[in-house]
C-alpha cells in the first residue's frame, strides 16, 4: 500500500463527499435555527400567556407557563445540538439525532397550540436525523 492510501479499515469503501458535507452543515444549521425557535415560542408563552390558545378538551394541556419553559430549555439544548453537528463526531451525530426526535415529540405535543409552526418543525427535524444519519461522517476531514 502506498503512504496516501487510507490503512483504516472502517473507512475503505467511503469516499467524503463535499456535497454531503454542505448538507451536514446545512443540518446543523438548521438545527440551531430550531433551537432558536423553540428558544423564541418559549419566550412569548413566558411574556404572554394568552398570546397561545389551546382547545379546551385537550389531553395534554399544560400550563402556558410550563410550555414556556420547556421550549426555552429545548431550544437551547437543540442549539448546542446542532452546533455538535459541524464536529462529525459520532457522539454530536448521536446528541442531534436524539434531540431531533425530542423536539418532534415536543412538536407533536405542542401542535393544538400552534399547528403549521409545529408540523415546520416536524419537517425540519426529519431533514436533520437523515443528514445526520446519513451523511453526518462526512464533514471529518480523513
Amino acid at each position: 500500500m502506498s503512504n496516501d492510501s487510507r490503512t483504516s479499515t472502517t473507512h475503505l469503501d467511503h469516499q467524503r463527499s463535499e456535497g454531503a458535507v454542505g448538507v451536514t452543515v446545512l443540518a446543523g444549521t438548521l438545527m440551531i435555527m430550531i433551537g432558536v425557535f423553540h428558544a423564541f415560542q418559549g419566550i412569548v408563552a413566558l411574556l404572554n400567556d394568552t398570546f397561545y390558545v389551546v382547545l379546551p378538551e385537550y389531553v395534554l394541556a399544560f400550563d402556558i407557563t410550563t410550555w414556556g419553559w420547556v421550549h426555552l430549555i429545548l431550544g437551547l439544548v437543540v442549539a448546542f445540538a446542532g452546533a455538535s453537528l459541524f464536529r462529525g463526531a459520532t457522539w454530536g451525530r448521536t446528541i442531534a439525532v436524539i434531540m431531533a426526535c425530542i423536539s418532534m415529540a415536543v412538536s407533536f405535543v405542542w401542535m393544538p397550540y400552534y399547528p403549521l409552526w409545529s408540523l415546520t418543525v416536524i419537517a425540519l427535524d426529519i431533514f436533520v436525523i437523515w443528514a445526520a444519519v446519513l451523511h453526518g461522517r462526512d464533514i471529518v476531514e480523513n
